[in-house]
Formats: structure tokens, sequence, C-alpha cells
């Protein structure tokens, strides 16, 4: 140890003998400041306007651009200009011959020169350092471990980039080839996760090898083992390689002996890799304040649940516009996008199974007319090289499963315990589903899912259609993440005139109809309501008296027309609503909404006997007058405002009663529409997340899952523009130039010499 400490030494002093340490470390520093303060500088700017912020940590060091992402793409850069003269630079000297004749083991020369550059590298991490006390002292609750967590993540990776440089610098005596090698190895490295991902044998090994993205999740604040022994074996690896190489210089071995040993070496590195990132082998730690890395606590108490295997297949339309997501290429890729799963969950099996059946992908039937479904999939597996074990025909694929109610797309399916559900794609700018999505699929595996049942059979709202008033956007539309089905919900219909009432029922839903209901009807939801059960009830001011016989029995009622305010921006139907913020928090949680909530064409609810349930109002208007008028007039005219008027009239109310052990929940609204396809989609309404709560109600807070996390306090810079503006001349100029003459000192004294 003292040998190699002592070549280390040497090694150090060489090296600051030399400008190239010192100008690297210049630019190293100009350039890490000027980033640096530039986001305070510019987060500083924002904050004075008043805008709002958050998670500054994150933004400020990782992120898209931040500080140590922004390095990390410039670091490969650096390295090779402090490596390629380690070991060339003896070579073409001749000292090599002295050093590998010397007692000296050829184990302790490289470890020195190993040990040499990866001090030096500490000081890039310093001056990172240094910028984390700053930023500590400036932004007011600083997640500090998170900022470790990606310094930690830069020098495994620097020290990775030395390893390399150091083997590399081995090859040689030209010191401008040893760099420009390393580079190249390094641009290898980089590429290599992306060949041969469609070749079953190779793709593991050729994705372990990538070092891209390795030191993303550490930058993130999540340090993970096999990441952490990726760096570890790597850098093992060109230590190694570099002592075998020079080894050859003193030691006679036939050919075949020195392949044998270098084929021993990377075969083990590449098990030890290889089996330390399975999932079952790989160990977490998330650094950071909010455990942002980590599942929150709902989806957490989902995986407590799960013991034994959980199985996700993915079934892979080539025809379908989503297909290439999960094609054997992306396979890897599309695996660890459920890492934070198979954390908890390492015995989840992926499956994917290749087919083609008739899709909605419309571009691609215009852009080969004439061409069958076969002879499109033939196409694409020609044209695009794919290699798959098997393509199932559309028979074929529906003697497994039959994916018609699916539209036939890329679609997976997660199986446990002997039961199975979907989880889909997304036609949205992200595709892929998120945690509240996988985790409302698999507590769908572990508990009893919602089963939402709309009555049919008068006239009500579908929840199969697309029109403005209908309801599938916000219940049964499969390409939208947020819709009901895709969060744990299950959602049909029933003609209640002809058909009972399941027994499994959780909400029964009575939305606008436009006809009496039948009497068989009428006694089915009477029995459903005494048997204490949820129900939803949605009127119209024009329809709902169809609904009297119902809400007779509940003691309230609707007004008899609709409901009109005066406005100068609006129609007279657009009712200005407010949400009850202040509603009994035992009876329904609502979430602080500050978008409003329009409604259009509604009716009041009034009381009309106690009927022994507790009525708690939701909505109501707000404190302006509005009076009951006929629909679609364009204005308030002097007449009816004649007539009496109210203020905060509700417009929807939760009603509820203990009954049979447990609490009935009704939800009763005056206005249809507001569940209507074009209101869930208006863009600056809290509509959406008022449905969302009142159905979170309904299931007893149990879907959609909750996957908020607690409010970030990163949010606030604490350093005014004249600080800033010291520290640009501090960190960008005067330390800067105190290196130089510090370098060019030490450089002036060794020439004297």
């Amino acid at each position: 140890m003292k040998t190699i400490y002592r070549i280390a030494k040497t090694e150090l002093n060489t090296m600051f003998y030399s400008p190239v340490a010192w100008v690297v470390l210049v630019i190293f520093s100009i350039q890490s400041s000027w980033k640096f303060f530039n986001t305070i500088e510019r987060f500083e700017k924002a904050q004075k306007i008043g805008q709002s912020m958050d998670n500054l940590s994150q933004i400020i060091f990782s992120g898209f651009s931040g500080l140590y992402t922004e390095m990390q793409n410039y670091l490969y850069l650096y390295v090779p200009l402090l490596t390629m003269g380690l070991v060339s630079r003896e070579i073409n000297s001749g000292s090599i011959k002295l050093l590998l004749s010397s007692p000296i083991r050829i184990k302790d020369i490289v470890l020195g020169k190993y040990l040499a550059i990866a001090a030096y590298c500490l000081l890039f991490i310093a001056i990172l350092g240094l910028q984390v006390g700053i930023a500590y002292f400036s932004i007011e609750n600083l997640d500090l471990k998170f900022a470790i967590s990606g310094l930690i993540g830069l020098y495994l990776l620097v020290c990775t980039y030395a390893a390399i440089g150091l083997f590399m610098s081995c090859l040689t005596s030209y010191q401008v080839v040893a760099a420009i090698s390393t580079l190249v190895v390094l641009a290898g490295l980089n590429f290599i996760g992306k060949l041969w991902q469609d070749v079953e044998i190779v793709k593991d090994i050729t994705y372990f090898l990538s070092i891209a993205g390795r030191a993303n999740e550490m930058l993130e604040g999540l340090i993970i083992s096999k990441d952490v022994l990726y760096f570890v074996l790597v850098s093992s690896l060109f230590i190694v390689l570099s002592i075998y190489k020079l080894q050859t210089g003193r030691d006679a071995q036939t050919a075949s002996k020195r392949v044998l040993k270098y084929t021993l070496l990377i075969a083990t590195v590449l098990s030890l890799g290889y089996i330390t990132s399975r999932a079952p082998l790989t160990f977490y730690h998330d650094m950071t304040r909010n455990k942002d890395n980590t599942l929150t606590k709902s989806s957490l108490d989902v995986v407590d649940k799960i013991e034994g295997p959980v199985k996700i297949t993915t079934y892979v339309n080539l025809l379908d516009i989503n297909y290439y997501m999960a094609m054997p290429y992306s396979q890897n890729s599309d695996i660890a996008s459920f890492a934070k799963y198979t954390r908890f969950l390492p015995q989840i099996e992926m499956e994917y199974i290749y087919y083609y059946d008739t899709s909605t992908n419309e571009a691609l039937y215009a852009q080969n007319p004439g061409l069958n479904d076969k002879q499109l999939a033939e196409k694409m597996v020609e044209s695009q090289n794919m290699k798959l074990k098997k393509l199932y025909s559309p028979a074929e694929i529906k003697k497994i499963i039959d994916l018609g109610p699916e539209q036939n797309r890329v679609v997976r399916t997660v199986e446990y315990n002997g039961k199975k559900t979907f989880l889909r794609m997304f036609d949205d700018l992200f595709k892929v589903p998120f945690e509240k999505e996988i985790s409302a699929s698999l507590k769908r595996l572990v508990s009893n899912p919602v089963k939402i049942v709309f009555a049919t059979g008068n006239m009500e709202r579908s929840i199969e259609k697309n029109g403005d008033k209908n309801y599938k956007t916000g219940f049964n539309e499969i390409t939208f993440r947020n819709s009901l089905i895709n969060q744990g919900f299950d959602v049909i219909s029933v003609d209640i005139n002809a058909q009972n009432i399941p027994s499994e029922t959780t909400i029964l839903i009575i939305a606008d109809p436009k006809t009496q209901l039948s009497q068989g009807a009428v006694d089915r939801i009477t029995k459903y309501i005494d048997e204490g059960k949820n129900l939803m009830l949605l009127a119209e001011p024009e329809t709902n008296s169809a609904l009297a016989a119902v809400t007779d029995k509940l003691g309230i009622g609707f007004t008899k027309q609709t409901l009109v305010q005066e406005s100068e921006t609006n129609s007279p139907d657009f009712l200005v609503t407010e949400l009850q913020k202040n509603a009994d928090s035992t009876v329904i949680k609502l979430s602080k909404i500050n978008n409003p909530i329009p409604f259009l064409g509604s009716s009041g609810i009034t009381t009309t006997k106690d009927a022994g349930f507790k009525v708690t109002p939701l909505l109501k208007t707000n404190k302006q007058p509005a009076w009951e008028s006929q629909a679609g007039i364009t204005s308030i005219s002097e007449d009816l405002k004649k007539q009496p008027s109210s203020k905060e009239i509700p417009l929807v109310a939760a009603l509820t009663r203990n009954i049979n052990g447990k609490t009935q929940k009704i939800i009763v609204a005056g206005d249809a529409d507001f569940m209507g396809n074009a209101e869930l989609s208006r863009g600056g309404s809290g509509t959406f997340q008022f449905v969302t709560d009142i159905f979170s109600w309904f299931s007893n807070y149990q879907f959609p899952i909750d996957t908020t996390r607690p409010q970030k306090t990163d949010k606030k810079i604490t350093i005014t523009s004249n600080q800033v503006f010291i520290d640009k001349i501090l960190f960008i100029g005067i330390f800067p130039l105190l290196i130089i003459l510090g370098g060019a000192f030490i450089l002036i004294r060794r020439n004297r010499r």
C-alpha cells in the first residue's frame, strides 16, 4: 500500500507539473460556476416578479438542464486529456522499461496511477461540492442529501472514465492517440446499449455494458446497487486489463494463454454484472427528502399485500401505432420502466406476445392502400428486419385472449393469484402507464374493484358514445388515462327496466332519463336503496320529473325550471358555482379546487321532507341572485328580475345515512352535463377533480389511487441579485484566476529547478 501511495503521489506531482491539469481545472470551474450562478440568477429574477417556484433542488442540480446533468455531458471530454499520458508517457520516454524491470509490482504501478487520477477527479467533485454549499445558503430548505447523491454518481462516473483512459494509455506511446482512443471507447460504451437489442442471447449483455444514463438515477437522488456495482466492475475490468497489458512486457506467455486470461476476466465481469443487476439482488437507497424515487404510501400498501408471483403480459399488435414501444429492441427499457415495482416485487415476470390484427392506425392503412392485415404485418416484419419468435394471426391470438374490446391496441394484462386485469397504453404525450395506473391495476387483483353500473332503457346518457353530453371520456374511454376504467373501476351498463341490478354493484348511476321509469325499474331501484347501496342521480331541468319516484323516497326534489343568473360575459344559464370547502369532512373529503366548476343549465336541489338522510350541499350557486326561467333565454328580462330570486342554491348534494352497519352514500345533481365528455375536457376547469373526488368518496378513498406527495419546501431563493453578482465575480473570475496563478507559480518554480 505504501508503494501505491508513493506512486500516486509522484504521478500527481507530474500531472500538476503539466499545464493540462491546470487548464482542465480552470475550464471546469468556469463552466460549472457559470451554469450554476446563471440558474440561480434566473430564478431570483423570476421570484422578484412573483412567479411561483417549486422543487428548486432538483431543477437546479438535475433534471433536463440542471448543473449535474450538463457537467455530466462534458466530463468525458476532460478525462482523456488527463489520462492520455499516464502510461503512454512512460512508454514514449522509455522509462516503462525501468519500471517493469524494477522490483515494484505491476499491480502497484497501475493502482498507483489510477489512485492519482481518481484523486485529481475529486477536485471536480470538490468544485461542485462548493457550489452545493453555496446553494445550501441560497435556497431555503435545500435537499442536501439529494445534492450529495448526485456528487456520488458523478464521481463514480468520472472514475470509470479514468479507468478506461488508463487502459487506453497502456496501448500506445502516443498521448494523442491514447486520448482519441479513450473518446472512441467511451462513445462505444454509450452506444452499445442500443446494439442487438432484438437478439435474445446478447441483448442483456449489451444493455448491461452501456454506460449511457448509468449515473442518471443517482443524479435524481436514487442510489441503486446495480449502478454502483456497474461502475466498480467496469473500472476494475479496465484496471486489470491495464495490469495484464503491462505484464506482457515482463512475462513471456503464449498467445493462447493470454486469450484465455482475457476471456476469463471479461466473462467473470459480465457474469457478475448480469447477476447483480437482477431484481432480487438489487438494493435501493432513496436520498430525496420526500422519497420521490420510491412508491407512495398508497402504492406500497398495495404491493405489501402481494406475496406470490406476478405476471405482466404485453400483447403487441404490429399494426397498432404504439407497437414500437414493446418491440424486442425496446424490452429492456420497457422492463426498466417498472423498476419502482420490481424493487419491492422482484418476482414480477414480464412476457411479450406479438400478433397482427385490424387496428385503429388509420395512417398505416392510408399509406398502404390495397394491403390486408396479413400483408401489412409481413411488410412491417420485412422492412424493419424484426426478429420475432412467433407472430400470432388474428385467429391464433383470439384463442389466447380476445382483444377486440381493447381495439387491438398494445395492451398488458397483469395476473396474480388467479385474477387478471388490463394495464393500457394511452393516447397522450407519455403513452405509458404511471404509478397511479399501475398501482390501480395491482390493487384490483388484491381487493374487489369498484363496480359502477349505469342504468339504461330510458334514453339515459351513454358511456359508449363520444357526444358532448355522453359519458365515455370520464368512465369508459380506454385511451384516456384518467378515465375511471383505467383507475381501478369496472364500468358497465344495465337496462334496469328488464334486468335486475347486479348484486356486486358498488355505485348505480341514473343519468338524465328522458322517459318515465317503468314500475319494474322503480321497484328495483327502491330495493337497491333499501339495501343501503350507493346511488348517483343526475337530472336536467326539462326531464327531472322522470326521477320523481326516486327523489321522493330520498326526501329531495328539484326546482321546476332552469336556474339563471345575470352576467356580462356568460349566457344566463351559465352558473358561477362555489365549492363548499367547509363541507363536513367526516361526510366527504374534497380537494382544494381553485379552478371554476361551471354548470350550464341546471336545476336547483330542494329538501322536501326528512327521509332519514343527512343532506350535505357540495356545490352551490354564488351569492348573486338566481331566478328560475325557461331554458334557452339569451338575457334576463326586467320582468324576470321582479320575480322572487334565491342565493346559494344547492346544485350538487351528498346524502348519507347509516344502514345495515355501513354508510350509504348518494349524490344528487341538478345538471347531468357536468360529467359529460365536453365538460370533463374543458380546459381550466375544476370539474374533473370534483368528479374524481366524488368517486373517490364512493370507493371509500380506495380508487383512484392517491399518489400525491408532500409539498416541496425548497421553493424560495434567499439571496439577492447583488449577492449573486458578487458570487459570480468570485467564482467565475477570482477563483479561476487563483487556480491559474497557483498553477503558474508551481510551473515556474518547477522550470527553475
